[in-house]
């Protein structure tokens, strides 16, 4: 049975009852991140939106610069939320922070200046930054190495589904609403999720009695020896490369399809929808073959690792899509290119921040990357606007994106083994 560390399941309960309640809280989080998701690329419609463009006076490079602030603030807070959900659990510092997210994207739809505009954002990116540390410490806590895959696929779904649902939401609701309309009721529809959330998870906040244990444990791996270690250095290169075409999807993708390829709003969000779907589906799929891989006993590092580079180089199709001539293939390739990069997803997720990160560190350790992460969508959107700017074509910006892939695909190779991985003290 699987390590019930947090709490949040009774001893007295059945196997079958423990694996129910564990894979029930899963989806939980695969539905929190969802939300998340839809709540910071939301943006990404509002600035494809001409009316939401006039009311802010925005240029190209400013564009990218509001696309880009929910990452600045999300980048600058990783490493604080996971030292928060090593020593006090996850579900209370989970809880507060995404009330705040979702009234911070509701108050966004209120805002008249360009200043409240990106404080909105900068909330929201600061609130978020709980997501990944929280999550990733809650499945190293409750699933087993051959596990893994499965359940970082199960979670990654959902923050490959958010935009691909939140991009034609909303774009529907700025269609046949407004911009304010769709940032108030995205914001407000999420809080609905609290009720199974508060309901069905038990709080693992611990006990004043335990917390000297806890910060003991939480210390057993440094700071300094995870930001020493040439393991956490690569996984932040390969986060960052795999996160900026992610990010650019996210943010410029909409925009690219309107502008570019003379699609309408509504249409743009539907082909978003298919390469989120797409590299959703194929995220849970690699997961759960490379689970089912190591299960006849290959080594879990190798086996993840081939399948983080076929997903690099199969990416590598996004220049197919930006030299096509005619519609049909540059969406073909739009779509085909981000759902290859899914082989990576789950398998990229579970190898940096579970398998080869002692247990005592996840929470650190996955902030520390998260901020590799933060970083690669606020240069995304950022650096895209201005090439855009500067360029007045989405050809360069895109062809940024491939050598980004290609350095993710060879630090994989040589920085992602385990004897480059922070090392527990002997006594541990």
């Amino acid at each position: 049975m699987a390590s019930t560390d947090t709490g949040a399941f009774s001893p007295v309960l059945t196997d079958r009852q423990v694996a129910f309640k564990r894979w029930t809280a899963l989806l939980l989080l695969a539905l929190g991140v969802l939300i998340a998701f839809v709540d910071r690329t939301s943006i990404s419609s509002a600035v494809a939106d001409a009316e939401f463009v006039r009311h802010f006076d925005l240029s190209d490079t400013g564009r990218g610069w509001v696309n880009a602030a929910f990452f600045w603030s999300y980048g600058l807070i990783q490493i604080p939320m996971g030292w928060v959900v090593d020593r006090y659990g996850v579900k209370t510092p989970y809880t507060l922070c995404f009330i705040l997210w979702c009234v911070a994207t509701a108050l966004t739809g209120m805002m008249s200046a360009f200043v409240g505009l990106m404080i909105m954002r900068v909330i929201v990116g600061a609130a978020e930054a709980v997501v990944m540390p929280a999550s990733y410490r809650w499945i190293r806590n409750n699933f087993k190495e051959g596990q893994n895959g499965t359940a970082v696929g199960i979670f990654a779904m959902g923050n490959k589904f958010g935009p691909a649902i939140g991009a034609p939401v909303a774009a529907w609701l700025i269609v046949h609403h407004s911009w304010q309309a769709m940032f108030i009721i995205t914001g407000l529809v999420g809080l609905v999720w609290l009720v199974p959330w508060m309901f069905l998870v038990k709080s693992d906040l611990p006990k004043k009695s335990e917390m000297p244990e806890i910060r003991r444990r939480a210390s057993v791996v440094s700071f300094r020896t995870i930001i020493v270690s040439p393991l956490i250095w690569g996984t932040m290169i390969v986060n960052f490369c795999y996160g900026y075409f992610t990010f650019y999807c996210m943010s410029w993708m909409p925009a690219y399809l309107v502008e570019e390829r003379g699609l309408s709003l509504k249409e743009s969000s539907l082909y978003t929808f298919f390469s989120f779907a797409g590299i959703a589906i194929v995220a849970a799929i690699a997961g759960w073959a490379a689970d089912r891989i190591i299960a006849r006993g290959k080594d879990p590092v190798f086996v993840r690792k081939a399948f983080v580079i076929a997903g690099f180089l199969g990416a590598c199709t996004v220049l197919l899509g930006v030299t096509a001539d005619s519609l049909q293939a540059a969406l073909f390739w739009n779509v085909t290119s981000l759902s290859f990069l899914g082989l990576a997803t789950a398998n990229n997720l579970a190898l940096c921040r579970l398998t080869l990160i002692p247990a005592p560190a996840v929470g650190l350790a996955t902030g520390v990357q998260q901020v590799a992460t933060s970083l690669s969508g606020g240069v995304a959107a950022s650096l895209s606007g201005w090439l855009l700017q500067v360029s007045g074509s989405y050809a360069l910006p895109m062809q940024v994106i491939l050598v980004f892939l290609i350095i993710g695909a060879v630090t994989t190779v040589v920085l992602l083994r385990p004897k480059y991985a922070p090392k527990l003290p002997a006594s541990n």
